[in-house]
C-alpha cells in the first residue's frame, strides 16, 4: 500500500439537473433534481464527510451536437435539463457553514462586471466560500443562444477569456480591504480614496468600474478551470487555483500534472498554490469483482446513443458525419479538449469502434476506482504519490448515493490513513485548499499584458 502522508483534497461534481447521462434512470437515483432539497441534503452530506468544496458545472444550451438536433440530448438527458448554478450554490451556502461552493460562468456569454459582483456577493455571504469555474463555452449552440452563428475559433475564445480575467479580478481589487469605514459618528462610510475605477479597455472588453461590492473575505474568490488545450494549460497556469480535469490512464494524469505545475513555476508562480483535481467515478463493493458487476449493471442502462449524445456535447462534434462501426478518426474539436484526449486514449488502446465508444462514454468511470474502500484509497494515494494529482474531484454515478457511499467508506479510511482532514482547520475556501489571500493587485501577476493600461 502506498504510504504518502501529503493531503489529499477533495470536492464533488453535481449537476444541477439529472446525473450524467442515465445517472437518473439508477434505481437509487432521487429524481427531485427541480427542488432545493435534492442539493441541500448532498451538502450536508459532503459538508459532514469535510469535503473541501462541491462544484457546479453549467452550459448556456440544450446540447445539439448529434446529428444537429437536441432530440437526442432531452430523450436520454444528455446534458440537460440544466438549472441556473448561482441560485443552487447560494442554496448551499445557506445551509452550510464550511462547505465551499464553486460553480461555472462563461466569459463568452457573460458580463465581467455581472461575474465579478455575484461571486464577490457570494463570497461575502458565505464567509469566503464561494469559487468561480471559469470557461470559455464549447458548444455552437450556446453561441447562437447569443447571437453568433457558431463558436468563436479556441485562440478568440481565449484571447476574450484573458480580458475577462483580468477585468474581474482588478473589479475585485476596486476597493481595498479597508475601504468601509462606516462610523456613524462622523458619517463617514467608506474610504473613497482607496477606491478606484479600473478604466479597462481591451480589444473584446471594456469596463470603467469600480465594482458595487467591497473587496471580499478571499480577497479573490477561488478560480477554477479546466482547460487541457496547450491554451487552456498555460492559461490555467496562470490564473488558476484549482484545476479540475479528465484522464483515462496514469500516466495521462502525471504528464498533465508536470506539465501544468512547470507552466506555473515558469510564469512566476508557486506550484503549490495551484491543485490539480483529476476526475473519479468511483463504485464501491466489498470487492473489486463486486464492483465491476455493479459497474456491468450501471452500463447495461446505457443507450450508445445517449452516450454519443453526452461525448458530441462535450467534444462539439457532430460524430453522426461518420460511421459507428468504424474508428474514431482525427478530428480537430473546438469543445472540450481533456474529454477528446481521454477518448482518443482509450480508443487507441482499445480499439473501440464509435459506437462502442459511446457505450463506454456513457458509463465511464475515470482512475480506475473499483473495490472496496481500501483499494480505493490505495488508489487515490497511488495518484498522489505518483504526481498525478493534489487531490479528486468525486463524480457520482448516481445522487445522493454514490456520495453517501465515499463519505461512509472511502473518507473514514483516507482519515485512518491520516492523509485527509478529520474536521475542517479554517472558514474560507481557500483555508480548506492551502491556498493564500491574494494581495491586492495580485492580477499584475497573473494577466498577460502585466497591468499596461
Amino acid at each position: 500500500m502506498p504510504t504518502s502522508k501529503k493531503r489529499i483534497h477533495l470536492a464533488a461534481f453535481m449537476n444541477a439537473g439529472p446525473m450524467g447521462t442515465v445517472g437518473w434512470r439508477h434505481p437509487e437515483a432521487d429524481p427531485g433534481f427541480l427542488t432545493a432539497e435534492y442539493y441541500t441534503s448532498v451538502a450536508r452530506t459532503l459538508e459532514a464527510a469535510k469535503f473541501d468544496l462541491v462544484f457546479i458545472p453549467d452550459s448556456l444550451a440544450v446540447p445539439r451536437s448529434l446529428g444537429g438536433s437536441f432530440a437526442p440530448a432531452v430523450t436520454h438527458g444528455a446534458g440537460t435539463p440544466r438549472l441556473d448554478p448561482i441560485p443552487v450554490i447560494s442554496i448551499i451556502s445557506a445551509v452550510t457553514s464550511r462547505l465551499g461552493v464553486v460553480s461555472t460562468s462563461s466569459t463568452g456569454y457573460s458580463a465581467p462586471y455581472s461575474v465579478a459582483r455575484s461571486y464577490a456577493t457570494l463570497d461575502h455571504l458565505s464567509g469566503g466560500r464561494a469559487g468561480w469555474n471559469v470557461v470559455t463555452s464549447f458548444q455552437d449552440a450556446e453561441a447562437q443562444n447569443y447571437g453568433q452563428p457558431a463558436l468563436p475559433a479556441r485562440p478568440e475564445r481565449y484571447a476574450r477569456a484573458e480580458e475577462f480575467l483580468e477585468a474581474v479580478t482588478r473589479l475585485w481589487d476596486s476597493w481595498g480591504d479597508d475601504s468601509v469605514i462606516a462610523d456613524r459618528a462622523s458619517g463617514v462610510f467608506g474610504d473613497a480614496e482607496t477606491v478606484h475605477a479600473i478604466d479597462f479597455v481591451g480589444r473584446h472588453l471594456s469596463v470603467q468600474g469600480p465594482l458595487g461590492v467591497p473587496r471580499s473575505p478571499q480577497g479573490y474568490p477561488v478560480i477554477v478551470q479546466a482547460g487541457a488545450s496547450p491554451e487552456g494549460r498555460d492559461f490555467a497556469a496562470r490564473w488558476s487555483d484549482v484545476i479540475f480535469c479528465s484522464h483515462d490512464s496514469l500516466e495521462s494524469a502525471v504528464e498533465f500534472y508536470a506539465d501544468v505545475k512547470r507552466r506555473a513555476a515558469d510564469h512566476g508562480r508557486d506550484p503549490d498554490q495551484i491543485k490539480i483535481l483529476p476526475a473519479i467515478a468511483p463504485i464501491l463493493a466489498p470487492s473489486r469483482a463486486e464492483a465491476e458487476e455493479k459497474h456491468r449493471v450501471f452500463e447495461r442502462l446505457v443507450d450508445p446513443v445517449a452516450g454519443l449524445s453526452r461525448l458530441a456535447y462535450h467534444i462539439n462534434f457532430d460524430l453522426t458525419a461518420y460511421d459507428l462501426d468504424g474508428p474514431l478518426p482525427d478530428i480537430d474539436v473546438q469543445g472540450v479538449q481533456g474529454h477528446y484526449r481521454e477518448v482518443v486514449e482509450r480508443a487507441r488502446r482499445t480499439g473501440m469502434t464509435i459506437r462502442q465508444l459511446g457505450s463506454w462514454y456513457g458509463a465511464r468511470t475515470e482512475g480506475d476506482m473499483l473495490g472496496s474502500a481500501a483499494e480505493v484509497a490505495d488508489r487515490l494515494e497511488l495518484w498522489v504519490e505518483a504526481g498525478a494529482a493534489d487531490g479528486f474531484m468525486v463524480i457520482a454515478t448516481q445522487v445522493p448515493t454514490a456520495f453517501a457511499e465515499f463519505a461512509e467508506q472511502v473518507v473514514p479510511e483516507l482519515q485512518r490513513r491520516g492523509v485527509f482532514r478529520e474536521e475542517y482547520e479554517g472558514t474560507t475556501l481557500r483555508e480548506h485548499l492551502g491556498l493564500r489571500r491574494p494581495e491586492r493587485g495580485e492580477w499584475r501577476n497573473r494577466a498577460r499584458s502585466g497591468g499596461a493600461r
